[in-house]
């Protein structure tokens, strides 16, 4: 039976601001707040809530028929938390339906799988911690960061206890292969991929309404036709794109919330489901393993990570900035670690590359290249003199490293001894509800009873009062008569 794999991506980056040389040491504050209220807010209201809305009717009429999955990054939920909240209460309602899954992802949507495993697995787990929190559910399917992966980013996935991954389908690692089936891990055969399917993707988030295009108009019935038309041992179609496709790349009058909502219908009449990647992890059975020596990314035509790390400035500010990672693992500063966050977001790289790009490139107000970077640096100058600050370049890396191994160390046993209370208190409430179920009941008397026998007893009382004086009376006649 082929199956429809949905996803969204939702992820946006913190803008900074006009940061000059003069201002390091100086000023502490790196970001534009007038400019991340106006973004995020224009496109939770053109695209995240109209979308999210329609997605929360679709699960209402098709019930389990219909099936998507989210991922966020940590930067854009801090600002939907601070600026959207009714987008964070949509993906609340969408969690309660039990028709989505979220995936996890790096909090900070940035390259640190490319660099340093330590802060990759640490920003990771504390997306797995923000999305139980928010959503009840906890991850078990990793999603990085733009979809990086190579062997040695799923090998690391496997060890940190998730059972698959979503990736690319690049050309150049498929060859001959089809993205239609799952794939295992070549350095970890228990470690499952879902490979996008960037064509299918591509016709929704990029070329619906390009008139230009020789398929448009693109219509809900064209489109199934063409995924039942896939050969029959294709079963699986993986549709992976950014949630601000609906409504952003592809604008709400072009009717991409009609097509999108035409989708379940049409798919049931031709046997057709959806399924999250959870639940195809668990049912599918990988055919290969698939070897991915060198990354891979869903951006651009050579999907590899050359957007942000292809010329030398853009690999002088990721070495820069990296540097000094094991200082802010064993720091405990919040703003540092906030900075930490969106410093490493990869859009503050994008926007230093010099590729000639077929589209628009957006920089914001950066005018080139060489001004993104000549901002981002002065940046990184005041926060690495900070995080310096807190730990001197006296100090070396072995102690750095052994004081971090300390933090991390804790933080486990910390985490243990929570679960070990939350065992212990479950199983307490278990014992006093059974002790409550072994109690008898209490007896209950006739509301009237006790009334009619507080009656008896006082007559019975006045009856004995009333005998006794008789009876001294009767006595004391008694001893008069003899005197007599």
């Amino acid at each position: 039976m082929k199956t429809i794999c949905l996803y969204f991506e939702i992820h946006q980056p913190v803008h900074l601001k006009r940061y000059r040389f003069f201002d390091i040491g100086k000023d502490h504050y790196y970001y534009d707040d007038y400019e991340n209220e106006r973004s995020i807010t224009e496109v939770a209201q053109k695209s995240y809530i109209p979308s999210l809305r329609t997605l929360l009717e679709m699960t209402k009429t098709y019930g389990k028929q219909f099936k998507v999955s989210f991922s966020l990054s940590g930067v854009a939920l801090e600002q939907l938390e601070m600026y959207a909240g009714e987008v964070i209460d949509l993906l609340q309602q969408l969690a309660e339906t039990g028709c989505v899954e979220f995936l996890a992802e790096p909090y900070s949507h940035g390259l640190s799988s490319l660099t340093n495993e330590d802060v990759f697995i640490e920003e990771t787990k504390r997306m797995v911690k923000k999305i139980k929190e928010l959503f009840g559910q906890t991850p078990k399917v990793l999603r990085n960061s733009s979809l990086i992966y190579d062997d040695e980013i799923g090998a690391l996935a496997g060890r940190m206890g998730f059972k698959g991954m979503l990736i690319e389908g690049a050309k150049h690692i498929l060859g001959w292969k089809s993205p239609h089936f799952v794939y295992s891990c070549a350095m970890d055969p228990n470690v499952k991929l879902l490979v996008r399917d960037y064509k299918f993707s591509d016709d929704i988030s990029l070329r619906f309404n390009d008139s230009s295009w020789n398929e448009y108009p693109l219509f809900a019935d064209k489109y199934i036709g063409w995924i039942d038309q896939l050969p029959q041992e294709e079963q699986i179609i993986n549709i992976f794109m950014d949630l601000c496709a609906l409504g952003i790349y592809q604008p709400l009058s072009s009717n991409i919330l009609e097509f999108l909502k035409a989708l379940p219908a049409l798919a049931k009449d031709k046997g057709i489901v959806f399924a999250t990647p959870g639940e195809i992890f668990d049912k599918a059975k990988p055919i290969a393993p698939l070897e991915v020596a060198y990354p891979i990314s869903w951006n651009d035509e050579e999907r590899d990570t050359s957007c942000w790390l292809g010329n030398g400035m853009q690999r002088e500010a990721f070495n820069k900035l990296y540097q000094e990672a094991g200082r802010i693992l064993a720091c405990r500063d919040r703003r540092i670690k906030q900075d930490w966050d969106r410093l490493q977001a990869c859009d503050n790289l994008h926007y230093i590359t010099t590729k000639p790009t077929g589209v628009g490139m957006y920089r914001g107000f950066y005018e080139s290249a060489y001004d993104a970077f000549t901002n981002y640096m002065n940046i990184l100058g005041d926060f690495i003199k900070r995080v310096q600050d807190l730990f001197p370049v006296e100090v070396e890396s072995d102690e750095l490293n052994a004081l971090y191994t300390t933090i991390h160390n804790q933080g486990e046993e910390l985490e243990v001894k929570d679960k070990e209370i939350a065992r212990l208190r479950a199983r307490l409430e278990k014992f006093e509800s059974k002790e409550e179920e072994k109690k008898p009941a209490p007896k209950k008397e006739p509301a009237k009873a006790p009334a009619k026998a507080a009656v008896k007893k006082t007559s019975a009382k006045k009856t004995e009062t009333e005998k006794k004086p008789t009876a001294k009376k009767t006595t004391a006649t008694k001893k008069a008569d003899k005197a007599k």
